[in-house]
């Protein structure tokens, strides 16, 4: 990812020079239960684990010249070795250390991820009960609805973040495996035991199975976690973007002191983070598609899935790590306009509560059908000519007398139709 979207924490996880102390950190691990079980000397692990460094520089030139990067870093290592070398990565593949280390790697990103993620969930949930009695019209289609509450739209996307967290957890389970099981996965020159202690080593699970490769279904599932989220991310911001329009204005993101919306309109306040967040969620959701490619590869492995994954895996956790932190500064700034609120809330003279109105006339004893076509007619009459429903139903001659003021009046009071907003937001306490 390029360093506009990547946090200095989460560029350095997945930087060549962590990259290398992980394979080095694996490499170490293995040394030491090889010697434990009598597989090579105890002074060779010694070495292996006191001895061993690598030079970033040197590994590339070596690379340059053997174009394959495992046995660069090897080489490399093992120039600082001495006798011991020829015992540094005895009877293992590549992937042994590549997709061990990989794991370690995508658990120390998904720490990342996960501390933000809990963190925004609780900003969340603090929103929900700070705006749970702040009404607003709700709307379908674009178009108005019935009432309900911002409190009410961030105890959704809180629930929504819980379930990201729950799905992460359950993918941060399925891809905490290593795997020492030889060229492929038969542990012809390894042993179970080997893979066991050094899985143990690392804080690892033994892979139950593996050909040469930990199987990339794993890897789908933490990139389809990551993705989810970041659709979470998008749908949010994409709320704030939507009530942010002019026409509308009862949202904004925040708008720093010296910030300028446009080189030529000064008047201009765009939603710019929240287009940002839509937009990389995108391109971290195009990333699933390739994962879910990576799955299928020729009998016991072929290389095609790790060009892909070096790219998907970084970026798609740079990508969630970056837009996890816009969103958490939006809503935490986020401009709650709620005169507007108020305003749009009565357009039409409360079109609003036609549902309620029509319920209303049904109690009254008319007929459905019949009930449907007054509120409807005078509904729409409010809309088309700028008028007022609630006058317009008044003075229907089918209605007129059937409400008196003080029951009319209650028809067109919100606060019926959030009755049990609080019963909603209290579920938050359940997360």
């Amino acid at each position: 990812m390029i360093p506009r979207y990547t946090t200095k924490e989460m560029g350095e996880i997945w930087g060549d020079e962590n990259k290398f102390a992980k394979w080095l950190e694996v490499e170490k691990a293995v040394a030491l239960a090889q010697a434990e079980l009598g597989m090579i000397p105890e002074k060779a692990a010694k070495d292996i684990n006191t001895k061993s460094r690598f030079d970033i520089k040197k590994i590339e030139e070596i690379e340059s010249k053997t174009h394959h990067d495992v046995i660069a870093f090897l080489t490399d290592v093992s120039s600082h070795l001495g006798d011991s070398s020829k015992y540094l990565h005895y009877g293992l593949t590549s992937s042994d250390i590549g997709d061990t280390a990989l794991s370690l790697q995508i658990l120390d990103a998904v720490e990342v991820v996960e501390k933000k993620m809990i963190k925004f969930l609780d900003l969340l949930k603090k929103k929900a009960k700070e705006y749970a009695h702040t009404v607003m019209v709700g709307r379908t289609h674009g178009i108005h609805a019935e009432p309900v509450t911002l409190g009410l739209k961030f105890c959704m996307y809180a629930f929504e973040m819980s379930r990201n967290l729950e799905r992460l957890a359950a993918a941060k389970q399925s891809i905490g495996y290593g795997k020492i099981s030889g060229a492929v996965g038969t542990y012809a020159n390894t042993s179970p035991q080997l893979e066991e202690k050094v899985c143990a080593i690392l804080g690892l699970k033994p892979a139950p199975v593996s050909t040469q490769i930990i199987q990339r279904d794993r890897h789908a599932q933490i990139i389809s976690a990551l993705a989810i989220t970041g659709a979470t991310l998008e749908k949010l911001a994409l709320e704030v973007r939507n009530l942010q329009r002019t026409d509308v204005k009862e949202l904004e993101e925040p708008f720093a002191k010296g910030q300028k919306g446009s080189s030529a309109m000064p008047h201009k306040k765009n939603p710019i983070l929240c287009e940002r967040i839509g937009g990389l969620a995108r391109v971290l959701r195009s990333n699933t598609i390739t994962a879910m490619e990576n799955i299928a590869l020729w009998h016991e492995r072929d290389i095609s899935h790790s060009s892909a994954e070096r790219v998907i895996l970084p970026d798609s956790f740079a990508l969630l790590d970056y837009i996890l932190d816009k969103a958490y500064f939006v809503i935490d700034g986020l401009g709650v306009i709620e005169n507007n609120m108020k305003r749009n809330l009565m357009k039409y003279g409360g079109i609003i509560f036609s549902q309620r109105v029509l319920l209303a006339l049904i109690d009254k004893g008319m007929d459905r059908d019949d009930a449907y076509l007054i509120v409807q007619s005078t509904a729409h009459d409010a809309w088309n000519n700028e008028g007022s429903f609630k006058e317009n139903i008044s003075k229907d001659e089918k209605v007129s007398g059937l409400f008196s003021t003080e029951e009319l009046e209650e028809l067109f009071d919100y606060n019926y139709h959030l009755r049990y907003i609080d019963e909603i937001i209290d579920r938050l306490n359940n997360i």
